[in-house]
């Protein structure tokens, strides 16, 4: 089997519980791959300003690849790395598109903040409580003119659509010109640079540090996370992950309320099996 020299975990619903913590047995073995000389780094959809209280677990590095890839942001030291951002030009017409749809409210992850209009809803289930951002009654060029250089993320809702029926015609309307994705919030769609992804940022980390994908293992649990999965040598599934994930996982693992990763990397450094659960997902 491949050495295993850097692992690559989601939070939200894979290794953080369902309040959105570390838990003690998940913070040590997470802690104890640095020992064993294993990289670690924190891939996830949150914008940088939620994970600032996870820099304990961010490594010597203290980087957290945030909002699907779009910025690259040091926790330790509360400062950007790096960003793959939206087109002013590209911003403004995506925005104009998406007020076809009805009942539609939109926000915009920027490298300084959140900015959203009145009615879109800021926190989310087990994201930290940092209250409504930036409101605005609606988007604008005027609004948008000192945030386009740094808007990694474009957020629209609808409360008048169904989930499958709003993220369809959200698609229609995005077409190839940027990539959307869930990360599994009801109702939610997140449309991002095209090639913004959280497997290419994290493919562009692992070869800063030089290693191969082989040499990756990967958890998620949203199809968000199916690129990162599908790119690292061995990509994980938590029990209870979506549907897609399980179908495409190489190995599952248990729930995050269960403290899944944690088992899973326990049984790695402990030199057993490979795998919590010996079977790989079902395809």
């Amino acid at each position: 089997m491949q050495r295993v020299r850097l692992v690559a975990s989601d939070l939200d619903g894979t290794l953080l519980d369902d309040q959105g913590v570390v838990t003690e047995r998940t913070a040590r073995a997470w802690r104890a791959l640095w020992d064993h000389g294993i990289e670690t780094v924190l891939v996830t959809a949150r914008p940088p300003r939620w994970v600032d209280h996870l820099a304990g677990i961010t490594g010597a590095h203290g980087v957290v690849i945030c909002a699907n890839g779009a910025f690259v942001y040091d926790a330790a030291n509360q400062r950007m790395r790096e960003r793959t951002v939206l087109a002013p030009e590209l911003l403004r017409a995506l925005i104009r598109d998406l007020r076809g749809i009805e009942g539609v409210a939109l926000a915009v992850e920027t490298e300084s903040g959140f900015l959203q209009e009145d009615g879109f809803w800021a926190t989310l289930a087990g994201t930290p409580d940092i209250g409504r951002g930036r409101v605005v009654a609606d988007l604008t060029a005027e609004e948008l003119a000192g945030e386009g250089a740094s808007v990694g993320k474009l957020l629209a809702r609808s409360d008048a659509l169904g989930q499958s029926e709003f993220l369809e015609r959200v698609r229609e309307i995005v077409g190839d010109r940027a990539l959307l994705s869930s990360s599994g919030a009801d109702g939610l769609a997140e449309i991002g640079p095209v090639g913004v992804t959280k497997a290419a940022a994290l493919a562009r980390w692992c070869e800063s540090l030089g290693i191969t994908r082989e040499e990756v293992w990967a958890f998620g649990d949203m199809p968000n996370d199916i690129p990162m999965l599908t790119w690292a040598g061995t990509g994980w599934a938590v029990a209870g992950a979506h549907e897609d994930v399980l179908a495409i996982a190489d190995r599952t693992c248990p729930a995050n309320t269960e403290d899944g990763v944690a088992q899973a990397l326990e049984a790695l450094l402990s030199g057993g099996q490979a795998a919590a659960s010996p079977e790989p997902a079902p395809s």
